[in-house]
């Protein structure tokens, strides 16, 4: 996209985050409804870094078919257990290229695929189910999952997932929102919508994508709704990420208790995290030792959560 492209883009952007805010003074629903649109916005595709490109370029290639559409799927490594990643929001799976690159070195075998309007499928729009349906179309191809990677969108949907009855060993989440009210509520924040439109907006999108589920929400909340008992957990986020706070891993790792470790990066953001050195060690040692692989690196937090939240609201 040029220059003049961008700076039309964020014109147009603009002007419709006026009349968004301009028709709350009419009401929550008419602002909430053209918000709506703009909430569940892809934006452009997130184009393979260049760091990633051997990665994605060596990968073996397939389709999957999700809710009526085609979906691109990628495959590393040929060892015994599977791996599957999940990316996030306006991603795709080459974001797990030094993740795949470790894990390949240990002998795993490790599959993704990409969301509607992500990486090299095609389409313009998605939202959650289409993750939920791949992550189930994967299952299906390949059979029970040694590890769940998610990143960020991918992280709650994987969770979801596994509650949902995929039948995974372990979940690994990366700087991802423990529930996806946050997401409403942050999208609002952003564009300086009022709570009581915030929740309208939720509503909205709720009756939209899960009409036959009473509460959605709850079933999109890692605290309320925590993984199966017999399912470890690792949870990586930094400190300083400006997309998902490290007050949503916090909050997800918490809800898990023992079962859970939570690793905090520092300076290394939202997306740059899945190739922090941290982030490589404690996904590694987790998937080939489980919790003790981690505690052994010794780079776990220990502190209290009320010490970890002070902690990260000061970083």
């Amino acid at each position: 996209m040029s220059t003049i492209t961008k700076a039309a883009a964020a014109v147009a952007l603009t002007g419709r985050v006026a009349g968004i805010r301009a028709a709350e003074s009419v009401s929550p629903e008419a602002s909430a409804a053209l918000a709506l649109p703009l909430f569940m916005r892809l934006g452009g595709r997130l184009p393979v870094r260049p760091a990633d490109r051997a990665v994605h370029e060596t990968a073996r290639r397939s389709t999957i078919r999700v809710r009526g559409r085609e979906l691109a799927t990628y495959e590393w490594g040929s060892g015994p257990d599977t791996i599957l990643l999940a990316h996030g929001w306006r991603g795709r799976a080459s974001q797990f290229g030094p993740i795949v690159r470790e894990l390949r070195a240990e002998g795993a075998r490790l599959v993704a695929f990409e969301a509607p309007g992500n990486g090299e499928s095609a389409g313009r729009r998605t939202d959650i189910r289409d993750w939920l349906a791949a992550i189930e179309a994967m299952q299906s191809r390949e059979g029970r999952f040694h590890t769940i990677i998610g990143h960020s969108f991918g992280a709650m949907a994987a969770r979801a997932a596994i509650s949902d009855g995929v039948a995974a060993g372990s979940l690994v989440a990366i700087a991802g929102p423990s529930r996806a009210r946050y997401l409403v509520d942050a999208f609002a924040g952003r564009i300086g919508l009022r709570s009581g439109t915030a929740d309208v907006l939720a509503a909205r999108f709720a009756r939209g994508i899960l009409p036959d589920v009473a509460d959605p929400w709850s079933r999109f909340d890692g605290a309320a709704r925590p993984l199966p008992g017999h399912v470890p957990l690792l949870v990586v986020h930094d400190r300083g990420d400006r997309e998902v706070p490290a007050s949503e891993g916090i909050r997800l790792h918490d809800a898990h208790g023992a079962r859970s470790r939570l690793v905090l990066t520092h300076g290394a953001g939202h997306n740059r995290v899945l190739g922090a050195d941290a982030t490589l060690d404690a996904v590694t040692a987790f998937v080939t030792g489980g919790l003790d692989g981690v505690d052994r690196l010794g780079i776990a937090e220990s502190a209290s959560a009320s010490q970890r939240r002070a902690a990260s609201t000061r970083s």
